[in-house]
């Protein structure tokens, strides 16, 4: 297996590790849950494993469905088609952290059962937020450097694909590509530059981290509740949300021309997160008190990285990468198409917001 592989389950790891002991050490309950004919619990066990099952379908749907649709002339990344879908996708992710881990965040660390001080007298959400956006710049940034440095040295395993002789065709002066290398790992049909290749790369990376973290919290939250009526709204916002957010994601790992072994993992990675999230949100449904001082403050500072880093990857990374670039550049018409993309995609998951 390799390293990329390994720092992936290294990330699952230790963000559970986090997580748990936090979580099963809450023990003091702030602001008790009012009585209401919606909290019941033999009633919200069968809706959480339905939610589980819906919610695994419907992201394996929509990661998957970038790939699979590889052969289909009409979606291939170099048609105007893909570029609208991505536009789409982008504009959910950007609503995501905008309209529903951001203000979930708010609420937290402003909850009444905190302290005044330092919570009501400081935004740590905002700062949290501006933090994450920073550090996911500069992990961006660092990572693609390093990459880059490591290519032009030839240092970078075989596996990673054949950028290697790409760049080497590109820097020999030659306009054109090889098609075919030793290691059977990459394609360059669609002609993607060595440089691009490594972007697309890191994006992918990173924009999954980001939806992992936010994954596992907003599934911890769903498993951990027993009101039928918010689990009800939630599955129905979740599965729309995670479809659509792994087209986003899907069309990330295609671009990036990644072995069919990575695509899988990070397939699989995205579609299990939420229930997984779920299960284990079950399990500590006995000690985990979401009003709680200890859980506002965990969940809300995780919410609030997440939402900084989901706002980055989609402004920067999605968006403004593909609006500033030769493809949407050169055709107006096609840009205003994307923009109404992107405008669909953020009012449509905007609209979710109202049963989350």
């Amino acid at each position: 297996m390799s390293n990329y592989n390994f720092k992936h389950m290294a990330i699952f790891f230790i963000l559970i590790s986090i997580l748990i002991p936090r979580v099963l050490s809450v023990v003091e309950d702030c602001g008790a849950e009012e009585d209401n004919s919606c909290v019941n619990k033999s009633k919200a066990l069968p809706l959480k494993i339905i939610a589980i099952v819906s919610i695994l379908i419907t992201s394996m749907i929509g990661v998957c469905l970038p790939l699979v649709t590889r052969s289909i002339p009409a979606l291939s990344p170099e048609r105007s088609l893909f570029v609208i879908v991505k536009a789409f996708a982008a504009g959910i992710i950007l609503a995501t952290g905008f309209m529903h881990v951001l203000p979930d965040s708010f609420d937290m660390l402003s909850s009444s059962c905190l302290k005044e001080h330092p919570w009501h007298k400081f935004p740590f959400t905002g700062f949290v937020a501006m933090l994450s956006a920073i550090v996911t710049m500069a992990i961006d940034s660092i990572a693609t450097s390093l990459y880059s440095k490591k290519h032009k040295a030839g240092l970078v395993n075989p596996e990673i694909g054949g950028v290697d002789q790409e760049m080497g065709a590109v820097n020999g002066g030659h306009s054109h590509v090889h098609s075919h290398h030793h290691h059977g790992s990459f394609s360059t049909k669609d002609g993607v530059e060595g440089t691009k290749l490594l972007r697309y790369r890191v994006i992918a990376m990173v924009l999954e981290l980001g939806i992992i973290v936010h994954s596992i919290v907003i599934g911890i939250s769903l498993g951990a509740s027993n009101n039928t009526c918010t689990i009800k709204g939630l599955v129905a916002a979740l599965c729309f949300h995670q479809m659509f957010e792994g087209m986003g994601l899907g069309g990330c790992i295609l671009q990036a021309e990644y072995k069919f072994l990575k695509k899988a993992l990070m397939a699989f990675f995205f579609a299990v997160t939420t229930p997984f999230g779920i299960a284990l949100g079950m399990a500590l449904s006995t000690t985990y008190e979401e009003n709680s001082p200890r859980a506002l403050i965990t969940v809300g500072l995780l919410n609030a990285s997440s939402a900084g880093l989901l706002i980055y990857m989609a402004l920067v990374d999605l968006l403004a990468a593909d609006f500033m670039g030769d493809k949407l550049q050169g055709s107006v018409k096609l840009q205003i198409k994307s923009y109404m993309a992107v405008l669909l995609g953020a009012g449509g998951m905007s609209v979710m917001a109202i049963w989350a």
